[in-house]
């Protein structure tokens, strides 16, 4: 570990010098490898982490080392001054970097970092290409306007093929590659890249961390190659600057500065994305790939919410339980300065919190530091409130930044505390876990009084389980995993709902009607009100919703939450005397759940993307069994020696289909799957999971 004072001398970095990014990809591309190197030859590490030792810096939770996967996203700093001229400056730039994860159950992590990235490093699998879970986090990179740098990972691997990657990026993702960079070799003989711009070769010797590399002339067998492929790119840049694009026509070649600056503002732009390539594991690459972040990624002035001359304002991306120092708030600095001991305003919610420290993190070691400025990602130790997407900025002038928006669970597990001591301890460590991760979500069921812990797979669960034993000290009980279904309705429909009560004395009156009517499929839940002439007094109204809410959530066909549906309040009546705020509650609730058995009910399951990599000689079985649990076949694609198919799944199908899996191929074949969307279930299936549920229910 680098010695802490030497980041706090460099911390008053000029803005035009920071670079905030990240590191997304498909789970085993290579992210964490890339960051590691990148850790260490910014001088931030001496040591190289190894993800098979379990020695890695970013993935420091036992449950990441024990399975070499990353779980949580972690942030660190590091200092890098480019090795290549460009346009610009050769000083010594600071980047803040986090480390995200590839398996889709953490997507929250991808998600929740995207949205105070600047900058992002998209790494892929030289011979895998562009995957799944890669298309995943370019779709939420796009969400948030993030440009980007691909990195063309693991050339030395058998089967790598750079520019089949690269038409992967066009055709796969949408997006315009600047092919920046060519290999020297691939698979076992790569040993370099030529980089196109620069008409210079990189070389490196030999494999290990040390190894030291050569600034040549390019390869005499390679210089036709890379005068087409830079010809090509000058086209590509120049078509971006008229003045560029002029001088192009003209035959006259734009100098390096004038490329290099207008290659940043595509990049920024979102209109070409630049292509590296290398071999992390090998050690060869990743020089140049940070001087590409300092080149065409964004420096803090470059980004819409930035005004470092405003007042404070900062995004609250993440909270973190640590075992040392307690509740971490990780935020986002976009305008002004936040200085420890201070106030900051929550304008989501309202309420000041108190900033007792602010912590610099390098992964799960910590730096106190006295302020924090625009362009930095610090934690903040003392919020008690302040949670994922809540805005922090100065009360005198209170802004809201645009939040997070994250996935809904897919998946659902019973869990119960083994003894009475973990049962009081039990629902702390839930709370603890769930204000940590959005999509994570806990429900009793009032019928069995069992609680049900809901994710986004399997995996999810399985970890946030183990992490309440670890961290907490909690032995629990688990059942099989449950398929979070949902329920919807097909047209619309009206009734009402009247609650009267005389017991003597004061009574109790409540009535309404109400229409309801489907939305579209993700559009979520809707209520109005349309009362007019004071039919029910305004104050009752809120009580109308809570009762509507409360009975949505508990379903009316199987007990599952009732999803996009516009509910409207359309009339009704009161008493003087006896109309209270529960009276109307009761009868919102009466009159949704009978609108809602006569607007046709359906079931809705989650459908899972399901893509099976396999060696030919299996692809029949493979399709034959995903027909027999439903699956709409997309199609097939070869890529070397394996075989892709892609389909839709329900996920009710899929238990223990890692197991079916192997068994089926002899371990040959692995598989991913990700959440597609939500869609109803065939009435046959529907009454099985009715009459297993809620046999009660109609």
């Amino acid at each position: 570990m680098t010695d802490q004072s030497a980041t706090s001398k460099k911390r008053h970095v000029p803005l035009n010098l920071i670079r905030n990014i990240g590191i997304i990809a498909h789970i085993d591309a290579g992210k964490t490898t890339t960051t590691e190197r990148i850790l260490f030859y910014t001088g931030k590490t001496y040591k190289l982490g190894d993800i098979d030792a379990g020695t890695t810096q970013m993935d420091w939770m036992e449950q990441e080392k024990e399975r070499g996967i990353t779980i949580v996203s972690a942030a660190t700093t590091a200092f890098w001054t480019p090795i290549l001229p460009g346009a610009c400056t050769q000083e010594e730039h600071r980047v803040n970097i986090i480390d995200t994860p590839g398996h889709v159950d953490f997507t929250a992590e991808v998600e929740r970092s995207l949205r105070v990235l600047d900058g992002g490093i998209t790494v892929l699998d030289a011979e895998e290409g562009v995957q799944s879970q890669s298309e995943t986090v370019w779709r939420q990179a796009d969400k948030y306007n993030v440009p980007r740098l691909c990195f063309v990972n693991k050339m030395d691997k058998l089967g790598a093929d750079f520019l089949a990657t690269v038409a992967d990026i066009k055709d796969r993702l949408g997006a315009h590659p600047a092919i920046m960079a060519l290999p020297i070799g691939a698979e076992s003989s790569f040993k370099g890249i030529v980089l196109l711009l620069e008409q210079k070769a990189l070389i490196w010797h030999g494999d290990e961390t040390g190894a030291k590399y050569d600034i040549t002339e390019i390869p005499e067998d390679m210089k036709a190659e890379a005068a087409k492929y830079r010809a090509l790119l000058i086209e590509q840049i120049s078509e971006h600057d008229d003045k560029l694009l002029e001088k192009f026509l003209n035959g006259t070649e734009p100098t390096l500065a004038e490329l290099q600056a207008t290659l940043r503002k595509a990049t920024l732009a979102y209109k070409l994305v630049p292509v590296y390539c290398g071999s992390s594991l090998r050690n060869k690459g990743v020089q140049p790939l940070l001087d590409a972040v300092v080149h065409y990624l964004p420096s803090p002035l470059d980004v819409k919410d930035a005004k470092i001359e405003a007042p404070f304002s900062a995004l609250a991306f993440k909270v973190q339980t640590d075992p040392h120092v307690g509740r971490l708030t990780y935020i986002r600095v976009y305008s002004g300065k936040l200085s420890a001991g201070s106030y900051a305003y929550n304008s989501t919610r309202s309420q000041k919190e108190r900033v007792a420290r602010l912590l610099l993190m390098h992964a799960n070691t910590r730096e106190e530091i006295p302020e924090a400025f625009a362009g930095e990602i610090v934690a903040v130790v003392g919020m008690k409130i302040t949670t994922t997407g809540d805005t922090l900025c100065d009360e005198s002038r209170p802004i809201i930044l645009e939040g997070i928006s994250f996935t809904e669970p897919v998946i659902s597990l019973a869990i119960e505390p083994k003894t009475k001591a973990d049962q009081e301890k039990m629902g702390f460590a839930l709370k603890r876990l769930a204000d940590e991760d959005p999509t994570f979500t806990i429900k009793s069921d009032p019928d069995t009084g069992q609680t049900l812990i809901s994710g986004m797979g399997e995996l999810h669960l399985e970890i946030l389980v183990d992490r309440m034993k670890r961290e907490f000290k909690v032995e629990a009980n688990t059942g099989r995993p449950q398929v979070a279904y949902k329920e919807s309705i097909t047209k619309i429909a009206e009734a009402e709902g009247k609650y009267i009560r005389q017991s003597g004395g004061r009574g109790q009156y409540g009535h309404c009607f109400l229409r309801i009517e489907p939305q579209e499929r993700g559009l979520g839940y809707e209520f109005v009100s349309e009362v007019v002439g004071g039919a029910i007094p305004r104050e009752f109204i809120p009580a109308i919703q809570k009762g509507v809410k409360e009975a949505l959530e508990n379903g009316v066909i199987a007990g599952y939450p009732l999803v996009d549906i516009k509910v409207a309040v359309t009339d009704g009546s009161y008493h003087d005397v006896d109309s209270s705020e529960i009276a109307f509650k009761i009868a919102g609730s009466q009159a949704v759940q009978a609108a809602v058995k006569a607007a046709g009910p359906v079931l809705l399951e989650p459908i899972m993307k399901v893509e099976v990599s396999t060696p030919e000689e299996f692809m029949g079985e493979i399709i034959g069994d995903l027909s027999s649990k439903r699956a709409q076949i997309l199609g097939t694609n070869k890529r070397g020696k394996i075989t892709v198919i892609t389909a839709l799944v329900p996920l009710a199908e899929l238990t223990q289909y890692v197991t079916v899996i192997r068994s089926m191929t002899q371990g040959r074949a692995s598989f991913y799957m990700e959440p597609s969307h939500y869609q109803t279930v065939p009435n046959n299936i529907t009454q099985q999971i009715i009459a297993k549920n809620s046999p009660d229910k109609v």
